[in-house]
């Protein structure tokens, strides 16, 4: 049971050489803005990860993705953060093929074939945010449909292809509804601007993404059934599944860099290094419990889903304790990488749903309630 051999093996298979690769990095090289993570994931083909084998992707199950993404989060957490919002539009687009007639299986084989970025257009950042809360505003005319506003942060503003974001739309009857919008990064009205000014995930480019009334085809368009009172339908309760178990993986490989170090460390007491490296795999193992699952995706799924999280954030949280106390003032003092994986891994708590907003919609889900997301 070598720490952390699974997740290495995992990413080995479907991204040949690349933890080779981002091993060979300081890690403060690959967390600075600009660093070679991204052109490096996209080199090994990671962009076609959970695209379907038929559509010329790696179509990699829940289970791989999440140990893919703790051993990128190992070397680098900002392209662990970065790659989770391209997977969890992939995944949504990859359900939305499967459940209906249109053009989606055309943009997964252009992804995988291109290596296509795609960026995430939803509310994140503000930690009372609702997550389906758009960010956009649309104008319509017919079938056509014009996009203004702005997403800040938004991670691979500067490496996207093509933003996937929220935006309301009237339904048939007229009630304002969800709908998915496909954006090429190209397109006119379309602009970048700096606004990430913290170093710690640098690399994830979390800029500010402009819309100025873009122009987005209908077939561009993936309407949901998610109206104002915030029920989620299947398209998005399997999208967010996935958001929440990669994006959590990804912080607990984070954490895993920690502990990593700490186990190499011989002059640590055996039992802080077992209680620190107990405390880590613990989250992983109720986070690849849920990845493994044979169930359907649903909303039991999605509520097990933020449970992980929360428990895996309470874990990093005694993790980071335990190991740099452990690894001393003198490895603290002597490099960055000590002190930067401390600031990093606290950023789980601040993707959506907080802890705090989903307390009572958990309670109410777990006494046999629908789930909502506020």
């Amino acid at each position: 049971m070598k720490f952390l051999h699974r997740e290495r093996a995992a990413l080995e298979t479907v991204m040949p050489g690349l933890d080779q690769q981002l091993a060979g990095y300081p890690l403060m090289d690959l967390e600075s803005a600009g660093g070679p993570g991204l052109a490096a994931f996209t080199k090994a083909g990671g962009p076609a990860l959970l695209v379907p084998a038929e559509h010329g992707g790696h179509g990699a199950d829940l289970l791989t993705a999440v140990r893919v993404q703790r051993a990128i989060g190992a070397r680098s957490p900002s392209l662990a953060v970065a790659t989770t919002m391209h997977h969890f539009s992939v995944a949504s687009l990859v359900e939305a093929a499967a459940l209906s007639d249109g053009l989606e299986w055309m943009l997964l084989a252009a992804i995988a074939k291109d290596r296509l970025l795609l960026a995430s257009g939803f509310a994140e950042g503000r930690t009372g945010q609702g997550i389906l809360s758009p960010n956009l505003t649309a104008r319509t005319e017919g079938e056509k449909v014009w996009l203004s506003g702005s997403k800040k942060p938004c991670s691979l503003a500067r490496s996207m292809n093509l933003l996937t974001a929220s935006v309301t739309l009237p339904g048939p009857d007229g009630t304002p509804q969800l709908a998915i919008a496909l954006i090429p990064a190209e397109a006119p009205g379309v602009s970048v601007r700096p606004f990430w000014g913290s170093p710690i995930l640098a690399a994830a480019e979390s800029d500010e993404v402009v819309l100025d009334d873009v122009e987005v085809p209908a077939e561009l368009l993936v309407r949901t059934d998610v109206t104002n009172d915030g029920r989620l339908d299947h398209l998005q309760t399997v999208g967010f599944v996935w958001f929440e178990l990669l994006m959590t993986a990804g912080y607990l490989g984070a954490a895993s860099a920690l502990v990593e170090r700490t186990l190499a460390n011989t002059k640590v007491d055996a039992a802080v290094r077992a209680e620190a490296a107990t405390a880590l795999e613990a989250a992983v193992l109720a986070v690849e419990g849920l990845a493994a699952s044979t169930e359907p995706i649903g909303q039991d799924a999605l509520a097990s889903a933020l449970i992980c999280r929360y428990a895996a954030q309470d874990a990093i949280n005694r993790v980071l304790g335990l190991t740099i106390e452990a690894l001393g003032g003198m490895a603290f003092i002597s490099s960055g990488d000590i002190a930067y994986l401390n600031s990093a891994c606290r950023a789980l708590a601040f993707h959506p749903p907080s802890r705090a907003r989903m307390a009572a919609p958990l309670v109410d889900a777990l006494a046999g309630d629908p789930l909502r997301i506020p």
